[in-house]
């Protein structure tokens, strides 16, 4: 099926399978797909009630349907009515989580302009609210993955000092996220770490 973007463009969207739970993990060899691995983490947490999150639907606007049969109607074409502002929301011992994916194929930084205005706006907004926004950043091509506070995230945005987040830049000052199966991305973690600084931080003053 094929959905077109607000901006004009198309996009193909494409399944793949998640790595077994009888073998060790090996993403280098078989590739991960983000969605599919923070999915099968979100489904982990709310098993086990340790966090209720999920992925955020984007409307769209149906345009082409077939009908094979009477019974059946296949979608084959459609528009996403709005651009979207993150892709996951849901709650976590009474706070409130909202965090956006990002991956690059680059191997010493994150380029900036993977994000939009409008996905930042939308953190600023969630955290003037206190809640607790941040962004997982996956390197594929280094199989890597790092938990951003949103903060810190606006903070280099609004400087425009910088084009990306360097790699260095990100072992400093993010929280990198051990992959697994159970969960695949346990960001659940860099949550935890993230209060835990917070909360050091403020009793230091």
């Amino acid at each position: 099926m094929v959905f077109h973007y607000p901006n004009g463009q198309k996009a193909v969207t494409t399944t793949s399978s998640i790595p077994s739970k009888k073998r060790k993990p090996n993403f280098a060899n078989r590739g991960m797909v983000l969605e599919e691995a923070i999915n099968a983490s979100n489904r982990y947490y709310a098993q086990r009630n340790l966090a209720v999150v999920h992925k955020k639907p984007t409307p769209i606007q149906i345009v082409t349907v077939d009908y094979p049969k009477r019974s059946a109607a296949v979608i084959k074409e459609a528009y996403f009515k709005e651009a979207s502002t993150t892709d996951y929301n849901g709650v976590y011992q009474g706070y409130y989580l909202d965090f956006e994916a990002k991956e690059t194929k680059n191997k010493t930084s994150f380029p900036l302009r993977n994000f939009h205005q409008h996905q930042l706006d939308h953190i600023k907004a969630c955290i003037a609210q206190k809640g607790i926004c941040f962004v997982l950043l996956w390197f594929s091509s280094l199989q890597r993955c790092f938990f951003l506070d949103g903060e810190m995230l606006l903070e280099q945005w609004e400087s425009r000092e910088r084009q990306s987040l360097t790699l260095t830049f990100l072992e400093e000052q993010g929280i990198e996220l051990t992959l697994g199966f159970a969960p695949q991305i346990p960001y659940l973690l860099g949550v935890e770490q993230y209060l835990q600084t917070k909360e050091q931080n403020t009793h230091g003053k």
